[in-house]
């Protein structure tokens, strides 16, 4: 008798472990469901990894960054359009916004509809991956904007910058210019 009683405790306990929900990963948030919210610790982990892994140090938010980010991936959303200069060119930006940068490259996507998603097509595209590896930054900005009624629906920005002063060491400034 008290085998069966001891089996129908572990019948029941097995059957509530089984009904814990499991959390996704937020980098695999879909933009494009109700409440969704880019979760930009997870972003800055996963290109900081991606960074040291390659050999390059890490990145951290900046929440300025986060603002001009924010600001681009809305108005291509707006426009739907994908552009890096649909507002205008990233150091008019940097520069209307305030924001005292010494190095700054930026990356834009469209129609990607997870962190996860955006992050590879930007790591399997050389230029995009050039920006993610630029030597010299340490802050980033990232957004993501659902514009439902547009041939994309998810706008990325993700720009990543330096306020450290330059050295001289003849490495060329990007242009930031890339889509």
């Amino acid at each position: 008798m008290r085998s069966l009683a001891a089996m129908t405790g572990l019948l029941v306990l097995a059957g509530c472990a089984s009904e814990v929900p499991t959390e996704q990963p937020t980098m695999y948030a879909n933009m494009t469901e109700p409440g969704a919210r880019l979760d930009a610790q997870a972003a800055a982990t996963m290109i900081s990894l991606y960074r040291k892994n390659n050999g390059v140090g890490a990145v951290v938010i900046d929440p300025e960054l986060m603002k001009i980010a924010e600001g681009q991936s809305q108005a291509m959303a707006s426009r739907n359009k994908l552009d890096l200069d649909v507002k205008a060119p990233l150091p008019k930006r940097l520069q209307t916004a305030g924001y005292p940068t010494t190095l700054a490259v930026e990356n834009v996507s469209a129609g990607y509809h997870t962190l996860a998603e955006a992050f590879s097509g930007w790591r399997d595209s050389p230029p995009h991956r050039a920006n993610m590896l630029q030597m010299g930054v340490t802050k980033m900005g990232i957004a993501a904007s659902y514009a439902p009624n547009t041939k994309y629906k998810v706008f990325w920005t993700l720009i990543l910058a330096s306020t450290e002063p330059r050295e001289q060491s003849g490495i060329p400034i990007p242009t930031g210019k890339t889509d």
